[in-house]
């Protein structure tokens, strides 16, 4: 037996997340989050972590609520995110706080009406630069918060917008905008800013005296590009100092020498050709420099060396997330990791040493240092959970001849196992890193074997791999998919007598395309689904988006719903109400259809085999810990019943 055989001591296993350094190198801290008692939120402590890889890690803050986020000052105290509730409020807005490097308890820095969402300290001088929003009428913060108090008491919630977007993945936009202040005097940096801060990441230089953000410009209609601004700390005067109309520059990494900062280049896509990301790189007073044009890979993340000699990215690469060094004279990329785990939350420290998280279907988040050499340690933090199999992989040819490789979880025993075909979302995405959320071996416990590959659409095969499906959604991503199934059912422990297929967002349109255009499945599983792409495109959190590449004959070419009439397997339809990015038109017109106009309606008493399970509250994940263990029991009891004849046995929280 192992954790996942049980649903309860799964979602009781503590989750490790984030990384911070000291400037120094000296310290390094995560975050690890734990469920409550009540077993229906999970709450994040600070640890510190021993970079030498010796001593097990401690936890430093206890607060009911939690901590998140935390960075270093340049005299090493550690600040985070958190919202303590007092005698008088018990439902206080996010906070910053301060824990001294000397040691004592932790005190509050900085609130704000709104809250602080982020924060970035200078590595050295005692400045910190946070994020907090502000009702777009405010003239300051004490206005900011008597007009808060006034919407409150009336309990008015209404948002008058003049621009787009409006929402984003489960909350809305508006009435506040993000506004970049210095925590130490409460000076607002950005005035008026608009919209041009939702969803951007900024950086502080290494003294304090700049900050570098990506800059939100709305263009024409509802289209939406994303620029670099350069802001004084002193004065608040902003700058452009990088823009391009056909592409977004983003993630602003100042290097430590502050004479430059080094950034991602993603260009808008078109009907015919996907968006391209590139890693680029400007000396203040100069033209931008692209620096891996030739790299046929995309970067994920963004650091510089201690020393500004060397740019530190992450790619997907083939099932893998290597951390790569990019030469920011010559562009030459050279791999410093060489194993099947995915890096993330890269913090290179002084020496030449580097910190980060790293994970893989085999190992959930955990901490390591890379030396020099490329050793890498496991630093003490968390026990592994012992896996209830095995993980293989497998590669298939397409019948254009491209190799389609996938990730195949095995369970224990010597016995064939039923076939589970668990599609990605994105649809530019991975299986590459351990998920919390969608983690294939809580089906792998229950006997199943779980194929999860990497079709076309994929990152970390290359530009070509992404163009083969762009715009053709139903063809070779659709089509190497069975390629990916036909070879894993050859595994000698894979019966292919009985297979389900199942996929969230993009993974389950593909799960809906799946269900009308072939019947080798026995049951299918679609979470968060397209459905109707003349419907989801204008309606989307994202519109302009997604409007770039599909025009109205691609959505009407590649759309699920027209195939409706050739569904013959049971589909159990998931979604939640708080879903914005897919919103719950999608599933509302999928399940009227199916019971409508399928192979399998509703039948004179309104009963069909499919099933819909719908959540009021959550949003595109369906996150809560008390639903999520629902999810896994009405999934495992859908597949019991079409793969295995079982009884159905459904949670009694069902009502």
């Amino acid at each position: 037996m192992t954790v996942f055989d049980d649903l309860d001591d799964y979602l009781a296993l503590p989750r490790v997340s984030g990384l911070a350094m000291s400037p120094d190198g000296s310290r390094l801290v995560t975050t690890v989050s734990t469920l409550n008692e009540k077993r229906n939120e999970f709450l994040s402590a600070i640890w510190e972590l021993d970079p030498a890889g010796v001593e097990p890690a401690r936890r430093l803050t206890h607060g009911a609520k939690g901590e998140s986020a935390p960075v270093f000052t340049a005299g090493g105290d550690v600040l985070f995110l958190a919202a303590r509730p007092g005698e008088d409020d018990d439902k206080p807005p996010t906070a910053l706080w301060r824990l001294p490097a000397t040691g004592g308890e932790a005190f509050e820095v900085l609130t704000m009406p709104g809250g602080v969402t982020r924060m970035s300290s200078a590595r050295a001088a005692e400045v910190t630069v946070v994020a907090a929003p502000l009702l777009s009428s405010s003239s300051g913060i004490d206005d900011d918060k008597t007009r808060r108090e006034a919407r409150k008491q009336n309990k008015v919630s209404a948002i008058l917008h003049a621009g787009y977007p409006v929402r984003y993945w489960d909350h809305d936009l508006g009435p506040d905008q993000l506004h970049l202040f210095d925590a130490d005097a409460t000076r607002d940096l950005t005035t008026g800013p608009g919209a041009a801060l939702c969803e951007t990441s900024f950086d502080l230089s290494a003294h304090g005296d700049f900050v570098v953000t990506s800059w939100r410009v709305s263009g024409p209609g509802a289209a939406v590009r994303v620029a670099l601004v350069r802001i004084d700390r002193a004065t608040g005067e902003r700058a452009t100092i990088a823009e391009e109309p056909g592409a977004d520059l983003e993630h602003p990494a100042i290097a430590p020498d502050g004479h430059a900062v080094a950034f991602t280049r993603e260009t808008h896509s078109t009907p015919t050709s996907p968006p391209r990301i590139t890693l680029c790189c400007m000396r203040f007073g100069a033209e931008p420099v692209e620096l891996t044009g030739g790299w046929d890979r995309w970067p994920s993340s963004v650091a510089w060396a201690a020393d500004s000699s060397a740019l530190i990215v992450t790619a997907d690469d083939g099932g893998r997330g290597p951390i790569f060094s990019v030469d920011p004279a010559s562009g030459t990329v050279t791999r410093l990791t060489d194993d099947d785990f995915t890096y993330t939350d890269v913090r290179p420290a002084p020496g030449g040493v580097i910190y980060a998280l790293r994970s893989s279907y085999s190992a959930p988040p955990h901490p390591v240092r890379i030396d020099q050499d490329g050793t890498v340690t496991a630093l003490p933090c968390l026990d592994m959970p012992e896996l209830p199999g095995t993980l293989t992989e497998v590669t298939a040819t397409a019948a254009d001849g491209t190799p389609v490789r996938s990730w195949l979880t095995l369970p224990d025993g010597d016995e064939a196992a039923p076939l589970v075909l668990w599609i990605h979302g994105g649809p530019l995405g991975s299986w590459n890193s351990w998920h919390w959320r969608w983690n294939p071996w809580l089906l792998t416990a229950q006997g199943y074997a779980v194929l999860m590959p990497d079709p076309g659409l994929s990152t970390g095969y290359g530009q070509d791999f992404i163009a083969r499906g762009w715009g053709a959604w139903g063809d070779e991503p659709y089509t190497d998919l069975m390629a990916a199934t036909d070879a894993a059912c050859e595994h000698p422990r894979i019966d292919a007598s009985r297979t389900a297929a199942m996929g969230g967002s993009f993974g389950g349109y593909m799960a809906n395309w799946i269900a009308g255009h072939t019947d080798r499945f026995d049951a299918i599983v679609t979470h968060a689904s397209l459905w109707a792409l003349d419907q989801f495109g204008p309606t989307t959190d994202g519109a302009y988006w997604w409007a770039r590449e599909m025009t109205p004959e691609m959505a009407q070419h590649n759309s699920p719903h027209r195939f409706v009439g050739e569904i013959t397997t049971p589909m159990l339809v998931i979604h939640g109400d708080k879903d914005y990015r897919v919103p719950i038109g999608e599933a509302l017109r999928l399940w009227f259809e199916l019971l409508t106009y399928s192979g399998l309606p509703a039948d004179e008493n309104g009963e069909s085999p499919h099933r819909f399970l719908y959540y009021p509250t959550e949003n595109h994940w369906v996150l809560s810990p008390q639903h999520a263990k629902l999810w896994y029991q009405v999934v495992t009891a859908f597949l019991g019943e079409h793969l295995r004849d079982e009884p159905v046995q459904l949670p009694e929280l069902l009502g």
